[in-house]
């Protein structure tokens, strides 16, 4: 069931992103409900309007509750490459798996992993990593491997034709270690990356490794705990002697979407304020013109004389750009975070603060822990926090990970 509170009333911003429509949709959407006798409040729909479409269904009659209580019958064994600052990786945890080997290449993931967790951590080049002695002691491989595009110089758009990229090194850890379970993600780009052909010659080598892939889903972080609109493809293979394709089955929603608010204030996801810490900030110039934009609001939202001088060339290209001169709002989830909270391309200004969220406020949008801590300069932070998998995300994926184990083992 959804909450009390929210079955009264749904932000227009939430209600677009729940249906997957974009807000001028929503406004035709919305013109259709006008003639309801239900209270209205502006820039809300009430839930009593929203409660019998699918999606919304969905969410009301998820079997969440049941499944956070999924718990390991054995031990499960897991190894992550690519692993980050370890989003992924502390979900994982989270749902009950022992992980006994974390690898990336850049040093302050590796400083960040280690400082948090008695992890056996690898910080080398993958390439450089011999998986062999594994075998027969994992039951899960997983790994954010970089979309890369293929040679496709063969025909056969398997294995030997993915070499050279980091995609072919989750597959040899794969091939070496044997894991019950393989587990890639990625962004939600690898769909139609190369016209679809990255992701089939992928689809393909899973397949040829001995593994019966599960059909790949985009998860939207936002239905898993998590106050951002982030986005992550999930590739699935489980071994094809284990005979087990059909125990799979991907997470349940959560019965409410977090926004700014759980994550930065004391609630149901933190029993505290985000702490205070360090982070970017703007130019004075920068500031001054960020300070016009409201609550949720963008460059669109300046008076025309802004407009123009913040966006210049751009001012008179087609697209929205939404990223642009962009205000967070309390009652909302982030926009998926970047690697750099004050670019230009992709503002993440505070909702009532004209500033840059803190490193902090980051973690928090990400789901990491308060005590979670970041090694390396500030800007190596924000970006291991902006490429990380939503921690949430990752437990909600582990407890399913843990299920399908706990019916095959």
């Amino acid at each position: 069931m959804m909450e009390k509170d929210t079955k009264k009333y749904l932000s227009n911003n939430q209600v677009a992103d729940i249906l997957g429509i974009s807000k001028r949709s929503l406004v035709r959407f919305d013109k259709d409900l006008l003639s309801s006798k239900i209270k209205r409040k502006k820039g809300f729909i009430p839930f009593e309007l929203l409660k019998d479409l699918p999606q919304f269904k969905l969410m009301a009659d998820s079997v969440w509750s049941q499944e956070y209580k999924t718990t390991p019958k054995k031990i499960y064994k897991s190894i992550e490459i690519f692993a980050g600052a370890g989003g992924l990786a502390l979900g994982l945890d989270k749902a009950g798996f022992e992980s006994i080997l974390l690898n990336d290449f850049d040093k302050d993931s590796c400083a960040t992993l280690s400082r948090n967790r008695n992890w056996h951590v690898e910080h080398d080049d993958v390439t450089n990593l011999s998986f062999k002695k594994y075998k027969g002691e994992v039951d899960l491989l997983s790994g954010g491997f970089p979309c890369q595009a293929f040679s496709y110089a063969g025909n056969k758009r398997g294995f030997e034709d993915t070499r050279g990229t980091l995609f072919f090194e989750f597959a040899r850890a794969a091939k070496e270690c044997k894991p019950k379970v393989l587990v890639g993600e990625n962004v939600r780009g690898l769909l139609s990356h190369e016209k679809g052909q990255t992701l089939e010659t992928i689809c393909n080598v899973i397949e040829e490794l001995g593994y019966d892939l599960v059909d790949p889903r985009v998860l939207k972080a936002m239905f898993y705990q998590v106050p951002q609109k982030r986005e992550r493809l999930f590739l699935v293979g489980i071994r094809k002697d284990l005979k087990a394709k059909e125990l799979f089955k991907y997470p349940d929603p959560y019965h409410r979407i977090m926004t700014m608010r759980d994550a930065l204030k004391k609630g149901e996801l933190y029993s505290t304020n985000v702490p205070k810490s360090h982070g970017a900030k703007y130019p004075e110039h920068k500031r001054k013109i960020l300070e016009l934009v409201p609550q949720g609001g963008y460059w669109r939202d300046l008076p025309d004389e802004y407009q123009r001088e913040y966006m210049g060339q751009s001012y008179h290209l087609g697209g929205g750009k939404t990223g642009m001169a962009r205000r967070l709002s309390w009652d909302d989830p982030s926009l998926t975070l970047t690697c750099a909270p004050a670019q230009k391309q992709t503002e993440r200004c505070h909702p009532n603060q004209t500033r840059p969220l803190t490193v902090r406020e980051y973690a928090r949008i990400q789901t990491f822990p308060d005590n979670w801590e970041f090694q390396g300069s500030m800007s190596s932070q924000y970006k291991q926090i902006g490429n990380a998998v939503p921690v949430n995300l990752g437990y909600a994926m582990g407890r399913a990970l843990i299920r399908l184990l706990n019916d095959i083992s």
